[in-house]
């Protein structure tokens, strides 16, 4: 079994007695997870929101049921929480009620879940977001070098826990985890009224990865507005399928002011939506992949070792470029990617005038380590 970083800190801060949720898309290992944590199998109950008993089970539930549902279990798992309804004020009088009893929260959509339950679990939670495998659990899991000899594959067939351990599948088990899986949750919420615009539009972020994108360019390219090309996108990264990374402008005249790149949270989805599964010695998108790659795994790192600031790309109207950047405590920390080589580039004198960098480091196949694990 592939040991999860998030279920060491959920275990360390099971002693805070708050309402764990957790939050990722479908197929990312929340389930698995969740029996990382050693709960006592016979002191545990799970309900599962798919269940149409289940959403009937919780929904307007008062205080004097509790116990009935539950009996004396002291840890309750609600699974794909979303689909209750109502379920803020549900876990919120689990909370309030039974102060006995670990609640453990997950589901595959910040659609609707995040606007149920922040209000009523303020100062009741702790909320953590989970992504498919990280470049860091393989490495702890089998070791460094045979992780790095990984890395065409996962460029290629990404990293849900599926793909991972079901070698010589990958084309059928991405099919169908993007085909099934994804969009179940965006098109449950009547929010998407053209399926045919969501997927031209996933196609042309796909084909996109590494460039800025316009989303009256991208209207065009679908035949939609630029208002539904908006809320489709927003939809996509609350149903996290894509994530945006917005550029930096701050302190330098002719920075982009508004420019904004679209990432897969996975390559193996990014490639399951073109199509595309060319083994990656083949590619031609290489480049695409491997930022899309970086940067995805660099969020996860960064979320599962409490970072707190920020990070952007850059870009000015001249052409200057640095493709990764983070702002912490008012220092910058620039990062450029390469495939094959780790010399450094010059960093911008612009960029360095204008910002307090506390470091500057180029990021290929030979030194990913230096920018995915951390540092001892």
């Amino acid at each position: 079994m592939i040991i999860r970083q998030l279920s060491e800190s959920i275990q360390k801060n099971l002693s805070l007695k708050k309402a764990v949720v957790i939050l990722g898309a479908r197929q990312v290992g929340k389930t698995t997870l969740l029996q990382q944590l050693n709960l006592e199998p016979d002191n545990t109950l799970t309900l599962n929101g798919d269940e149409p008993d289940v959403r009937g089970l919780l929904t307007g539930i008062n205080s004097s049921r509790l116990r009935t549902v539950f009996g004396d279990k002291k840890n309750i798992i609600i699974d794909e929480a979303q689909l209750i309804p109502e379920i803020g004020m549900t876990l919120k009088l689990i909370t309030d009620q039974l102060k006995d009893v670990q609640l453990f929260v997950s589901g595959s959509s910040s659609i609707d879940i995040a606007n149920q339950i922040n209000e009523p679990l303020t100062g009741r939670k702790l909320e953590y977001q989970m992504y498919p495998v990280s470049f860091g659990e393989m490495v702890k899991h089998h070791g460094l070098l045979e992780e790095k000899r990984q890395l065409p594959h996962r460029l290629v067939f990404g990293s849900y826990p599926e793909i991972i351990t079901s070698p010589g599948n990958e084309i059928l088990l991405l099919k169908n985890i993007a085909g099934s899986y994804l969009f179940k949750d965006i098109l449950s919420f009547g929010e998407i009224k053209k399926p045919i615009v969501l997927e031209k539009l996933l196609k042309a972020l796909a084909l996109q990865v590494g460039n800025e994108v316009s989303f009256n360019e991208l209207s065009q390219l679908v035949g939609a507005d630029k208002e539904t090309v908006e809320k489709y996108i927003d939809l996509l990264e609350k149903a996290f399928i894509v994530f945006r990374l917005n550029a930096l402008n701050r302190n330098v005249r002719n920075e982009i002011k508004k420019g904004k790149k679209i990432y897969f949270v996975d390559n193996g989805i990014r490639n399951a939506v073109i199509g595309n599964f060319i083994l990656w010695e083949n590619r031609t998108d290489k480049g695409a992949l491997w930022e899309n790659f970086l940067v995805s795994e660099r969020i996860k790192y960064l979320n599962y070792y409490g970072f707190y600031g920020n990070y952007y790309f850059w870009r000015t109207t001249q052409q200057q470029e640095i493709d990764f950047i983070e702002e912490q405590d008012g220092k910058f920390d620039a990062y450029e990617f390469k495939l094959s080589s780790t010399k450094n580039t010059k960093l911008s004198s612009t960029f360095q005038n204008a910002y307090l960098v506390a470091g500057y480091q180029t990021i290929s196949m030979l030194n990913v380590e230096d920018f995915l694990l951390p540092v001892n």
